[in-house]
């Protein structure tokens, strides 16, 4: 399915455009939230695309395309956004083509205002060596806030197995930063769970989870991982830092 016929068939839906009051979405937050805290994923998506309309997508960085598959499989031509931060892995970006071109889904992908070389001339080189949280900060974090922007809700492959500061992400939570509701359909499953759905599902991987990278973000600031170690412990490595602030 090509991008623009699947931007048709999500529009095609028919759902309100307008989007709802802050206090519309607390309420939703609070009503939603206990009742499916156990549900399924695909129920999660299912209510969340029935609640938001075309004002709830999901997003990716691509280091598998696990909620992409399960997003898309049950609102096929689902807005999918990917934050292209300009610098990631060669690899991070195949697999983002890949899945656009194999997924029923509208790839919508995002950049940041300034490109790394205007970054560069602004800020000086190698800003993520010398301040990681303002390069995230402008890279990541501000692109990622516009973007959503149009959206009342967004969907993120969060899990609370991924890190100690995940374990209490709610499966419908309230964005307190974007004032949006931030959807986390696979917070409960386990590593397990993911590798089961993967090979089930013949679901697209990047491919250096198989080479020593088990999370993967910007490839100046990502490292292998020893095998055992903490998976996220290649991120930031040595800096202390642990989130590039999207879901701190």
């Amino acid at each position: 399915m090509t991008a623009a016929t699947s931007t048709r068939a999500f529009h095609a839906r028919g759902t309100a455009t307008e989007g709802r009051s802050e206090q519309e979405l607390r309420d939703l937050v609070r009503h939603a939230g206990a009742e499916l805290e156990l549900a399924p994923a695909e129920v999660i998506i299912e209510w969340a695309a029935a609640t938001f309309g075309e004002r709830f997508c999901v997003t990716s960085s691509m280091g598998d395309a696990v909620l992409a598959h399960l997003a898309s499989s049950v609102v096929p031509g689902i807005d999918l956004v990917f934050l292209d931060t300009g610098y990631h892995f060669a690899e991070t970006i195949g697999t983002r083509d890949a899945v656009a071109a194999t997924l029923p889904v509208n790839l919508i992908s995002i950049t940041p205002v300034q490109s790394v070389t205007e970054q560069d001339a602004e800020h000086g080189p190698r800003l993520y060596e010398r301040d990681p949280d303002l390069c995230c900060a402008l890279r990541k974090v501000k692109p990622l806030e516009e973007s959503l922007s149009g959206y009342d809700a967004w969907a993120t492959g969060l899990r609370r197995a991924e890190t100690r500061n995940r374990v209490i992400a709610p499966v419908i939570g309230w964005d307190a930063r974007k004032r949006k509701v931030k959807v986390s359909p696979l917070a409960r499953w386990s590593d397990d769970q993911v590798e089961r759905y993967v090979a089930e599902n013949g679901v697209l991987v990047n491919p250096l989870q198989y080479d020593g990278y088990p999370s993967i973000g910007c490839a100046p600031c990502t490292r292998r991982v020893a095998p055992g170690a903490d998976p996220r412990s290649g991120r930031w490595a040595g800096t202390g830092k642990t989130e590039c602030g999207i879901h701190a």
